[in-house]
């Protein structure tokens, strides 16, 4: 968590949201004291009918394929 004092989100604000809306959470102070949080909305969830039409455009996998390539980048010993 960053705090950010209520000048510096005055004089950059812009830099301060982008900061926010790639994930950081950022305290906001007045006279050191922390007074309220900005931090990125939670984006909307796709629909059902676009999570279908995601699916249907999907590669085909190989189990046997992803298995094999798995235990080659994975130490099986542990």
């Amino acid at each position: 968590m960053n705090d950010v004092s209520i000048r510096d989100l005055r004089n950059r604000g812009g830099e301060v949201v982008d900061r926010a809306a790639s994930g950081e959470l950022i305290t906001i102070t007045r006279d050191g004291k922390r007074v309220a949080e900005l931090r990125a909305l939670a984006r909307p969830g796709l629909s059902a009918p676009a999570l279908l039409e995601r699916w249907r455009h999907l590669p085909a996998v190989d189990p046997e394929a992803l298995r094999r390539e798995i235990d080659e980048a994975i130490d099986p010993g542990l």
